[in-house]
Order: structure tokens, then sequence, then C-alpha cells
């Protein structure tokens, strides 16, 4: 059998520490920096510990992390097996969770890595998507955000006025739009206020407004992609079900990636994180609780946007509501939850019978040439990749 060099790193804004071994050999713990420097002499010492041992294949683990998957595009170009693990399915014991350190985080990864190679076992490893649906993320989720941060800033203008007594106009309270008449009336109020709360309420004004024009530019671009090969046909397959607009379609598409990654439903269901958890040991063999919430939230909270506008406008979806509610309003959540859930999987049947799968297939991208979270000095030589090095696989 083929020497395997194994590595388990625990990755961080500024250092990357590893613990590597060769088969079943004790681990021997290196550390390096995280920027341009630190990583290119990190794939020099893995190329060096595998001409040493003979190696002909390098397996290199992290964790997912809000540092992306800039090391793992920088590994794989360079010919080494890496795999991103998911952090909430690594198996972790009380004890553990309290003495946690570094040191046994890059031994732990080390573990998994050695389980998947010597013994079979499985990885729980997270889908790595290419770089251009990355970006088209990266849009998506700037949209969402702005409109988060937009009910945020609305919401604490209301709170103002209920503090200090004034009560909103009724034209307003029938349908709680915010239109430029009422934008109007509060800048009106604002100048009948207090000298000292006058500057608060304006600035709350005109954080809105900026948000609302972000929001609406964002927008502009999100449309211009939805028309790009990649999503035209199965956002507009999308746009047709009730309740689901181009935010949602979008965010459904760019989230959920490769559909064909899914086999059935309850993958579908499970990856959304709108199954329910079950608490079975011994004789207790029907014990479910609350849904699991794993997997993107952002899906999960336009779904349930859609979910409610579809129960307004569609007495099919109605109905199956009000089966589900039973009449009480103790199921009125999961009510919701279902026709999230029956939602969610009718939108992937559609989108996956419209070919999506085929047109998000994007060919591979070289890394940026600098992925770590500060700045690249200036004048620093190009990457160059450590010679001789041997093969990516045995």
């Amino acid at each position: 059998m083929t020497q395997v060099t194994m590595i388990g790193c625990d990755l961080h804004d500024r250092t990357m520490l590893l613990q590597t071994a060769v088969g079943k050999e004790k681990p021997e713990q290196r550390s390096f920096p995280n920027d341009f420097f630190g990583r290119k002499a990190m794939i020099g010492y893995l190329f060096g510990r595998a001409r040493e041992s003979g190696s002909g294949r390098i397996v290199f683990v992290y964790e997912a992390s809000g540092q992306g998957y800039g090391l793992y595009d920088l590994l794989t170009i360079e010919g080494i097996e890496c795999f991103v693990l998911s952090p909430t399915h690594i198996p972790r014991s009380a004890k553990s969770k309290r003495q946690k350190t570094d040191s046994k985080d890059a031994l732990k990864l080390l573990e998994l890595a050695r389980g998947h190679i010597l013994a079979g076992n499985e990885l729980p490893v997270v889908w790595t998507p290419p770089q251009l649906l990355r970006d088209d993320r990266e849009l998506v989720r700037g949209r969402l955000e702005a409109a988060e941060a937009c009910t945020r800033v609305k919401l604490k203008i209301l709170s103002l006025l209920k503090r200090h007594g004034m009560e909103l106009p009724q034209w307003f309270s029938k349908s709680r739009s915010w239109t430029k008449r009422f934008v109007q009336w509060l800048k009106g109020e604002a100048e009948r206020m207090a000298a000292t709360v006058t500057p608060i309420l304006l600035s709350l004004i005109e954080r809105f407004e900026t948000l609302r024009r972000q929001m609406v530019a964002l927008e502009r671009h999100i449309r211009h992609l939805c028309k790009t090969p990649r999503y035209k046909v199965p956002c507009e397959k999308l746009r047709e079900l009730m309740g689901v607009g181009l935010i949602t379609a979008m965010t459904f598409l760019t989230e959920m990636g490769d559909l064909t990654r899914f086999s059935n439903r309850r993958q579908v269901a499970a990856y959304l994180g709108l199954c329910p958890s079950s608490f079975e040991s011994g004789e207790a063999d029907d014990r479910k609780g609350h849904i699991t919430r794993q997997g993107p939230g952002r899906v999960r909270k336009v779904l349930c946007q859609a979910a409610w506008a579809a129960i307004r406008t569609d007495p099919q979806t109605r109905k199956v509501w009000k089966r589900i509610k039973r009449g009480s309003s103790r199921r009125g959540k999961k009510a919701v939850v279902a026709i999230m859930r029956r939602l969610g999987i009718h939108m992937w049947h559609v989108a996956l019978s419209a070919g999506v799968d085929s047109k998000l297939e994007q060919p591979p991208t070289p890394p940026p040439r600098w992925t770590s979270a500060r700045a690249q000095q200036k004048g620093t030589a190009p990457f160059t990749s450590p010679s001789p090095r041997p093969q990516a696989r045995g």
C-alpha cells in the first residue's frame, strides 16, 4: 500500500496549526502564518515531508470557516488532496468542548483523516462550489443583508415614535407601506420633536433611504444575473410558482448550487434543515423534536416568506395549510414549516427539470494570489511551486 501523508489543520485568520503524520506514526506539529509566504512555506514543507517518507499521496483536512475556499483552491491546484469538513457534523464529546485548544482541534481533524484513509470511514465533507457560483452568492447575499438592515432601521424609527407618544397617520396604518409620502411625513414630524431627538430621527431616515437605494441597485444587478444562460430557464420556471419571486428564486439557486447532489426529497429537506430532529434510544423509537435548522438559513428565510405569500394567494396551498393546522393556533408554526418543506422540495424538482445542473457547471478557475485576511505587501515575488514533487495520488 502506498504511503499517505495526512494533515489535520486548525485554520485561523493569522495562523495555521498542522498535525502531520504518515500512516500510524506519531503526529508532528508545525505552525505557519496564514499569509502568502506562510502558505508557500507550508506547501514546501508538505512536499518535503512526503519525499522523506516516500508518500505518493497527500491528504489535507480542515474545517469550513469564514476563510472561504481559498486554501482549498490553492492546495487542489498544487496537487494536494484537500477535504473541507462541516464543523456541525464532526462528533464532539462534552469533555472535548471544555478542553479545547488549537493543537487538539488539529489532532481531531488528523484522526478523522486517518479513519478515512486507513479504515474507510466517511468524512463530513462540505460541497465546494465553483468560483463563479461563490461570486453569484455574494451578490444575492448582499441584497438579503441590505433588506435585513433596512428592516432594523424601520423598527428603530417606529420604536422612537412610540417612545415619544407620536401616533402614525391612519393612511399608513392600513397599508404599512413605507412610501415617499410616509418618509416626507417622518421628516416633518422630526422638525417638531425636541432639539436633541430631531437629529436622531433624521439620521435614521437618511440611513433608511440609503439602504433602500442600495437594495434597488443590487436588485438591478440580480435581474441582470438571472438573465444569464446558467440561471435564465430555471429562474423563469421557479417564478411561475405561487409565492416565489426573483429574490426567492435566485437565493434558492445560488445557495443550493448543484441540485444533482440530492437523490431524493428527503435529502433536500434534510439539507434545508426542515426535517424533525430525533431523540430515539432503547424502547423509544418514535420521539421527534423540532426541526434541525441545518443548512443555509437564508433559504429557510425566503422559503418562509414565500410560504406565507402562497398561503395568502393560492387556494390549494391555503387548503393544505388549514388541513395541517386543524383549526388550532398551536399548530400554526408546524403548518407553515410543512408548507416551507413542501415548497422547497417542489422548487428542487422544478429547477432540476429545467436543467439547472448543467447550466451551473463551470470550469475551475485558479485561486486568487492573495487569500489571507491581511493585505499583500508590495513587491512580493510571484508564487512558485516547490519542485520536484510527488504525484497527487498513488
